[in-house]
C-alpha cells in the first residue's frame, strides 16, 4: 500500500516539475523537491523499492535542473 501512495505522489511531482522545466519558472522546483522527499520517506516504508526509487530520480533531476539555473549554490 505505501509503495503505490509513493508511486502516486512521485506521478504528481513530476507532472508539476513539468511547468519549472522551462525557462524562468525553475524556482517552483523548490515546491516541487519536498513533495517528492515525501513520496522517497513513504516509499521507504515499503517492502518494495519501486516508488522510492522513482522519487529519489525526480529528486536528483530536479536538484541537478536547480543548480545548473543557480537556485542551489
Amino acid at each position: 500500500m505505501f509503495n503505490i501512495l509513493s508511486i502516486l505522489i512521485g506521478l504528481v511531482a513530476l507532472v508539476l516539475g513539468i511547468v519549472p522545466f522551462l525557462p524562468f519558472f525553475a524556482w517552483g522546483y523548490w515546491f516541487v523537491i519536498p513533495i517528492a522527499i515525501v513520496g522517497a520517506a513513504i516509499g521507504a516504508l515499503s517492502s518494495s523499492n519501486s516508488g522510492r526509487n522513482l522519487n529519489l530520480v525526480l529528486i536528483v533531476i530536479f536538484a541537478a535542473r536547480l543548480m545548473l539555473g543557480g537556485g542551489i549554490i
